[in-house]
């Protein structure tokens, strides 16, 4: 059954602009909303460890957005250099950062298939233009399916909870393998 042709109370529910804000507190105010209407989304079944990259060495944005694309773009048939438009394109709509070093760059492709994942810690911050001023280190990338909405907000919403804890973020800034990053996920899902 499709549940937006219905007028769902999520669908009704759901902000137009809330995707492409970078309200953390937007964001984390919904989340209960669409999750009382939906299987709640995991994080975790999103993230495997051979998505998960340690210290990487990036000098910008503008290299983190190329890196994400080409790591997607091996794992399907998109282009490269059409996954970097699209991201490039949601962070000119604003900043992807939430505040306290972690951002959550995303994009939307059409006839993709399932929504994809991969998660950054860089070795040395960089600028993201945070609404905290604070240069980002944790980076989590989704590339979602065109028409999955409510999906995206979910994951989105997911995120911020997961991220808008210090003692989570530190957790995973001192984690030394891929796998207990992914357990420290898991957990602060629960």
């Amino acid at each position: 059954m499709n549940r937006g042709s219905l007028g769902s109370p999520a669908t009704r529910l759901r902000s137009p602009g809330l995707a492409y804000s970078g309200n953390l507190t937007k964001i984390r105010q919904h989340s209960g909303n669409l999750t009382s209407f939906f299987h709640p989304m995991t994080i975790s079944a999103l993230l495997s460890p051979q998505c998960i990259f340690l210290d990487t060495e990036i000098s910008s944005k503008k290299k983190l957005l190329e890196l994400i694309a080409n790591v997607v773009a091996d794992r399907t048939e998109f282009s490269e250099s059409s996954i970097f438009t699209n991201l490039l394109n949601r962070e000119r709509l604003g900043s992807t950062a939430l505040g306290q070093g972690f951002a959550v760059p995303h994009a939307r492709l059409t006839d993709l298939d399932r929504t994809l994942a991969c998660f950054f810690r860089l070795k040395d911050a960089v600028n993201f233009e945070a609404p905290d001023n604070r240069p980002v280190d944790l980076v989590f990338a989704i590339i979602i399916p065109e028409e999955a909405t409510d999906e995206h907000l979910v994951i989105l919403s997911s995120l911020a909870r997961i991220f808008s804890s210090e003692n989570v973020c530190e957790e995973i800034r001192k984690a030394t393998s891929k796998d207990e990053i992914a357990q420290i996920i898991e957990s602060a899902e629960r």
